[in-house]
């Protein structure tokens, strides 16, 4: 232009803000810059801008932490990094009433925050606040008008605004209040400080002998240790180390495992896996590269990727070891040789037999049982699809990407729902959709498709069929089940039809638009075994919906 040069700058700003600026750059050397759009109006309105137990206040770029009652800051002079609870109450587990407790709640207005609740109640506003000091395992819940919605610790993605009507309380131990003592007489400790100077001599002195002993124990067994860690790098070959702790990796030596991250396996919602070998290429790995996740400090991200190693169950994919350098963030699995339940049921030349087939279903339902019931943090997949179930070299099927679904950005988990339309999307069950409160039955609702597809050795939606009745699976197989044409979905198979009918019976259950109608997976590992009855499912019809 004549007046000067015009030049617009995109930067993601450090407040996570992604702004448009305008520089004007005049003739006679004056410049002068204008912010010409911003993606958030308000700081507040970005997901982890304040750390965990604590909320953000304020509006515009005057975003503010604050810990909630019975919190202090992790570091004062950084109030970005979250907050800790001042108190235990351990003693909850022990009381047969907790709410007899030295505990209340604190009530704060306008609250808001992005998590998911361990459990949602019809009630009333008071009673609300009084059942969290009965649950021991409740430390805040949010009322918004017409349900209770309970949460354990930590507690992110908090803020406040007056745009809010949701009610939070928290829990919180009221202070004892202590008794002043009574002033010691000037008399009594003249006589006796000759007496204290003695025993504090020998306390002292009984301390520093401990102290000097103690020193010398950890000198000697630091260096046992030292010793022994030595030996078991030096025979990392053998793979002990792997056997026993969740290794760290840094990002040169998967660089290097992968060759580059040479060999691309397969990409999903979370990132690209590649093939490696470690131990001196004796172990063939699967590296995972996150591209979309949380960005939480070390201590958040390890305490995460801590809870997914802790799971060990022969139906789900092993999480190895992990690289966090920065925004580089790395996982590594144990390698499973024959590829995924899709590629054996959509793209082998010859369909599994029914024998296999029924072993794979009841392996996928015990991995889903495993991690909803009966590992130590419980965990909710929300990504069950054939693509993320592998198998193993003796054709054991097993559960992959399980707990990654924290790790996403906090809007990722339902934008899933359009970035994956293809290859996940029929997946999903009807409350994504609707963007409804998710509970582990989303995960029996994507086992039921599935389970259906497992059967029929063909996807859900398919295009190239002889009548239009057959595109969508689910209404086929209902049609098939009610018209006792079952014979239909296995062509001409030799397979145990009172096998097929239950596995039929459980998929259909599984895939009721209701989540209230859909069986626990203990009940449906129950019902595919034979030991619990299967009644008529009802048309699961309405459940499938492209928008």
């Amino acid at each position: 232009m004549e007046n000067g040069t015009i030049i617009h700058r995109a930067t993601l700003d450090a407040d996570g803000i992604f702004r448009l600026y305008l520089h004007h750059f005049e003739n006679d050397n004056r410049s002068s810059l204008l912010m010409e759009w911003s993606s958030l109006a308000n700081q507040c309105e970005v997901s982890g801008f304040c750390g965990l137990n604590s909320y953000c206040s304020g509006v515009g770029n005057n975003g503010q932490c604050n810990c909630f009652p019975g919190f202090d800051f992790v570091n004062t002079s950084n109030k970005f990094l979250g907050c800790y609870r001042n108190f235990d109450d351990n003693g909850c587990r022990h009381s047969k009433d907790p709410a007899t407790l030295n505990s209340s709640t604190v009530s704060l207005k306008n609250m808001w925050w992005n998590d998911y609740p361990y459990s949602v109640l019809q009630m009333k506003e008071e009673d609300c606040s009084i059942s969290c000091l009965e649950d021991c395992n409740c430390a805040a819940v949010l009322y918004t008008g017409d349900g209770c919605a309970k949460y354990q610790l930590p507690i992110r993605y908090s803020r406040v605004s007056k745009n809010i009507s949701a009610t939070a309380f928290i829990k919180v131990i009221r202070e004892t209040i202590k008794t002043p003592q009574k002033p010691v007489d000037q008399k009594v400790l003249t006589e006796s400080k000759r007496g204290l100077i003695l025993i504090l001599a020998i306390t002292l002195g009984s301390i520093s002998c401990l102290c000097f002993i103690f020193a010398i124990f950890t000198l000697v067994r630091y260096r046992h240790q030292v010793y022994r860690y030595k030996i078991l790098s030096d025979n990392a070959n053998l793979g002990l180390i792997e056997e026993f702790t969740l290794r760290s990796f840094s990002y040169n030596e998967l660089e290097k495992a992968t060759d580059g991250f040479k060999e691309e396996l397969g990409k999903g919602s979370f990132g690209v896996v590649y093939k490696g070998t470690i131990s001196g290429g004796n172990k063939t790995i699967a590296v995972k590269r996150l591209e979309t996740f949380v960005e939480e400090g070390q201590r958040e991200f390890r305490a995460e990727i801590t809870a997914i190693a802790r799971t060990h169950h022969r139906n789900l994919v092993r999480l190895l070891g992990f690289c966090m350098e920065g925004s580089r963030k790395l996982l590594v699995y144990e390698y499973m040789s024959n590829g995924s339940l899709a590629d054996l049921l959509f793209k082998a030349k010859m369909r599994p037999i029914w024998k296999d087939r029924v072993r794979i279903a009841r392996d996928v339902a015990r991995g889903i049982l495993y991690l909803h019931d009966e590992c130590e943090v419980h965990i909710i997949h929300c990504n069950i699809k054939p693509q993320n179930i592998l198998m193993d070299d003796t054709w054991t099927a097993k559960i992959s990407d399980f707990g990654l679904a924290k790790l996403l950005l906090p809007n990722q988990s339902r934008t899933t729902v359009e970035a994956e339309r293809t290859a996940g999307y029929f997946y999903l069950a009807p409350e994504w959709k609707k963007n409804a409160t998710i509970s582990v039955k989303a995960d029996t609702y994507s086992f039921g498709i599935v389970l259906l597809e497992i059967v029929c050795c063909r996807s859900i939606i398919k295009v190239n069929v002889p009548t239009t009745d057959e595109i969508i699976l689910s209404s086929w197989v209902y049609d098939c089940f009610m018209a006792g044409e079952l014979d239909k979905l296995v062509e001409d198979e030799n397979v145990d039809f009172m096998t097929l009918e239950r596995m039929v019976k459980v998929g259909l259950w599984c895939i009721q638009e209701d989540p209230a109608l859909r069986p626990l997976m203990k009940n449906v590992m129950l019902m595919l075994e034979g030991t619990m009855d299967v009644p008529i499912p009802p048309s699961p019809v309405g459940s499938l919906v492209v928008s």
